[in-house]
């Protein structure tokens, strides 16, 4: 949303959409009618307070400012239409009534239409960040085309605890999906250190195992901790590679949900050797824990955070994707990756039946003309990868 947007979202509502911005000339016109019907007999113009607070809620300053002078005009013609009755004590009451409510509420005008630029600057300011940490994913790099979805799980906010990047390097096109335990600016701060590590650190280490090593350094060494961070503060995170040249993609996984493959076959889990979280693997000894898998011709991977996953319908159940992916796209030649994001952003949130406040992302990533596999039992092809 660009910040002409935000200035449209967030300006004074419609007079064709909002019944708030008529109040206040509906209540000058009741008054008015009133004034009409009782022909001066009886004094109805004290109503004619409550139309400056009502311009205030919908109008600015100038708005509010007109509304109170022509109130007050109002009360004094009413008043005029009845002899002696123009300066007299309770009609002199109301007149400096409409004068002080009328001050009061251009200022009242005047703070809201700053709260609102406030506003605008705050959802500016937001949206560059999100832009900066969580990138548009580009339909296509090199040979991988590639689609995503992100949704905060706080209300109002635009950046979370998700993450995931893609980005074109000398070793090949490198993916990254990850959730951070915990929320609020500690979880963003840890995604702007994930993600600033993997755009340096992706172009630089050839080895996949020994990125997702520089990634934990990075956590260590960025994200809040100690005494004024969060002490068991880690991310689940999944490190995927398409190397040039070949129709496979190799897979690092630090505890996150396991990809998914989506084919003309349906759906089917791939198989991965899950190590500690980033932030937690100083706890176990250094080692190349790689998978590798072939992927076949007109196939999507498709890794996804647990806001999906465990999104629950009325009766608690888990949003069960793998099954939900093979009864949508079974028998689809070649699913496209965007259609794949679409379906599962839709469906996952038809399927969730209660307000969830955690944080959605999905990747979707397939090959231009990938061989078909030859696949065990399990469906799946793994071999360690290449340590370099």
């Amino acid at each position: 949303m660009s910040r002409r947007d935000l200035r449209a979202a967030l300006r004074p509502p419609s007079p064709r959409r909002a019944w708030v911005w008529w109040l206040p000339l509906a209540a000058v016109a009741v008054d008015v009618l009133a004034e009409v019907i009782v022909r001066g007999r009886e004094p109805v113009s004290f109503m004619l307070i409550a139309v400056p607070p009502l311009a205030a809620a919908t109008r600015g300053p100038r708005g509010t400012a007109l509304s109170a002078v022509v109130c007050l005009g109002l009360q004094m013609w009413m008043a005029a239409r009845r002899p002696g009755h123009f300066d007299e004590q309770h009609h002199v009451a109301v007149y400096a009534a409409t004068l002080l409510i009328g001050i009061a509420s251009v200022a009242l005008a005047w703070q809201r239409e700053r709260t609102r630029q406030h506003l605008i600057r705050a959802h500016s300011v937001a949206e560059a960040m999100q832009r900066t940490l969580l990138r548009p994913v580009p339909p296509r790099l090199g040979p991988v085309h590639a689609a995503g979805f992100y949704e905060a799980g706080e209300g109002g906010t635009l950046v979370g605890g998700d993450l995931y990047d893609v980005c074109e390097t000398p070793f090949g096109v490198r993916a990254i999906i990850g959730d951070v335990r915990g929320k609020g600016l500690d979880a963003v701060q840890t995604v702007a250190a994930v993600l600033g590590s993997f755009r340096v650190s992706a172009h630089e280490w050839q080895s996949l195992s020994s990125l997702a090593e520089r990634l934990e350094l990075s956590i260590a060494r960025n994200s809040p901790a100690g005494d004024e961070g969060d002490p068991e503060l880690f991310v689940t995170a999944l490190v995927l590679e398409f190397p040039p040249g070949g129709g496979e993609v190799r897979i690092v996984d630090r505890g996150h949900p396991s990809p998914l493959v989506v084919g003309p076959q349906g759906a089917r889990r791939l198989v991965t050797a899950p190590g500690l979280p980033l932030g937690l693997g100083g706890l176990t000894a250094d080692g190349d824990d790689t998978t590798v898998h072939q992927l076949g011709r007109g196939e999507v991977l498709v890794v996804i955070t647990d806001g999906v996953s465990e999104a629950r319908d009325a009766s608690g159940v888990f949003y069960p994707v793998l099954e939900r992916l093979t009864e949508h796209f079974a028998g689809v030649r070649a699913p496209d990756p965007e259609a794949v994001v679409s379906f599962v952003r839709t469906d996952a949130e038809r399927w969730s039946a209660r307000s969830d406040n955690d944080d959605r992302a999905v990747l979707a990533l397939s090959l231009d003309g990938g061989e078909p596999s030859c696949r065990g039992a399990d469906g799946a092809s793994a071999r360690p990868g290449p340590g370099g």
